[in-house]
């Protein structure tokens, strides 16, 4: 009997201390949390269903929304810096103001779309099709289109980018 109240002794002792160990560890992660800034992680939307969500604000640095079906979404003041857009169906979705430097947005589907004040600088639109997008104010400086895609936007583009203070014409060499 004693030597079994000795084991169970030890045992909670060890036990006790273990406990003990992770609330400090957890103390002293939450208080060098603070130290550092938040890192943004790249996530991978490839292929979901994200109609009519709301990713406004947010800082989606590299994710990946490759043939993501994001019809009616909410992208508004978004950070999207080397996101892949790649195949994926924009229409009608809310880009207004959002960052879309060096993005992947062949093939996309970006038919109706609001890009106003958006920045597109050096992404890559290939076979994008921006039809009936209300790109006033955005900012195409280096964006790789085909020729009869510029000329569809060249009807409509007007506007200054608040960010860059291009014209949304000259970016687009219309």
């Amino acid at each position: 009997m004693y030597a079994w109240l000795c084991r169970l002794r030890f045992s909670l002792k060890h036990c006790f201390a273990s406990v003990i160990c992770g609330v400090v560890l957890a103390i002293g992660l939450i208080s060098l949390s603070g130290l550092f800034p938040a890192i943004a992680l790249a996530v991978d939307y490839n292929r979901e269903f994200l109609v009519n969500q709301d990713f406004s604000g947010k800082d989606l640095t590299d994710a990946s929304f490759t043939k993501a079906n994001m019809r009616s979404s909410n992208l508004s003041n978004t950070n999207l810096q080397g996101v892949s857009f790649f195949g994926a169906n924009l229409e009608d979705a809310n880009l207004e103001g959002a960052n879309l430097t060096n993005a992947t947005l062949d093939s996309a589907r970006i038919v109706g779309a609001n890009l106003k004040n958006a920045v597109l600088e050096g992404a890559f639109a290939f076979n994008t099709k921006f039809n009936y997008a209300n790109i006033e104010g955005a900012d195409f400086t280096d964006v790789l289109l085909r020729e009869d895609m510029q000329d569809i936007l060249c009807q409509t583009a007007s506007g200054t980018n608040p960010t860059t203070g291009r014209n949304t014409r000259d970016t687009l060499g219309c």
